[in-house]
């Protein structure tokens, strides 16, 4: 695989940039940081996260061989995947430079270089060709882009007719938790010490984007409990790995599991975790 290609001079937060190794230790052996899907009392982190990489390629309509595009590819867990199981020739965008290093290293290892590219860079600032690909998937990523409009319609832009959209997101459960908790110290601990600019919406916002951006609404599945089981493994990985991940940076666990309880503590209060799938159906 050749080097990743570096389109723009991307800035990202200081969460992302952390050594690859930290992401090892808490999450899944295939560094999947979003919400997993539980199908049973008995799944592992590892099988819930398989489980939902295979629910994602179904919403999507994915037969085996299709171009996909993941906006916010993370370590790579479902380009990679796709390519393995699916077949598909994949796209991962991500302005993270160590994320697109490790991706590269992690498709030599699974024979599947010829399937798996990525670019560093927003999104928003790339030029990708109208009507390209199959489908787009946004995992957990559009929480960090402010103009959500200009999200959709460029999704809708890269898009083939027929093709589809996937976006899960942690949101407000409604505009008037999004201003009372939008402020509150957990949010800004999140934002200044961990992620950086966020910004968690009402699903409502993100259908009304889609909808503008001239998508169809397919489907809206609610993963809230599969995300506060996810973290909790998570915060189970964190407290095993403390000493080796302390190691990278003292007191690091410590931060990390702060800020993974904020994230568990408004699940189905303040907060819900939907699956949004849309349609490019003209």
């Amino acid at each position: 695989m050749s080097a990743p290609e570096v389109t723009v001079t991307a800035d990202t937060n200081q969460h992302y940039d952390l050594d690859p190794d930290i992401f090892g230790q808490f999450l899944d052996p295939l560094r999947k940081y979003s919400s997993a899907l539980y199908e049973s009392d008995s799944d592992s982190l590892e099988s819930a996260q398989r489980n939902k990489l295979r629910f994602v390629a179904r919403r999507l309509g994915l037969n085996g061989g299709e171009e996909l595009l993941d906006i916010g590819c993370g370590w790579g867990s479902l380009i990679l995947f796709m390519a393995q199981e699916y077949g598909c020739d994949t796209l991962g965008i991500s302005p993270a430079p160590r994320q697109h290093e490790y991706i590269a290293e992690q498709a030599a290892a699974r024979g599947v270089s010829n399937q798996v590219r990525t670019r560093v860079g927003h999104f928003e600032q790339l030029t990708l060709p109208d009507a390209s690909v199959d489908a787009v998937t946004m995992l957990g990523s559009i929480v960090h882009m402010p103009d959500l409009d200009e999200v959709f319609r460029r999704a809708r832009a890269v898009l083939r007719r027929g093709g589809s959209l996937y976006v899960s997101e942690s949101c407000f459960r409604n505009a008037a938790a999004r201003r009372a908790f939008g402020e509150r110290a957990g949010t800004e601990f999140v934002r200044s010490d961990i992620f950086g600019w966020g910004d968690l919406r009402p699903l409502s916002d993100l259908v009304t984007a889609a909808e503008d951006a001239g998508f169809s609404i397919a489907s809206v599945d609610d993963l809230t409990n599969d995300y506060r089981r996810t973290i909790d493994h998570w915060i189970d990985n964190v407290d095993v790995a403390a000493e080796r991940i302390d190691a990278h940076q003292p007191g690091l666990a410590a931060k990390l599991r702060h800020y993974l309880e904020v994230a568990n503590a408004g699940w189905g209060y303040t907060t819900k975790h939907y699956a949004l799938v849309c349609r490019k159906t003209r």
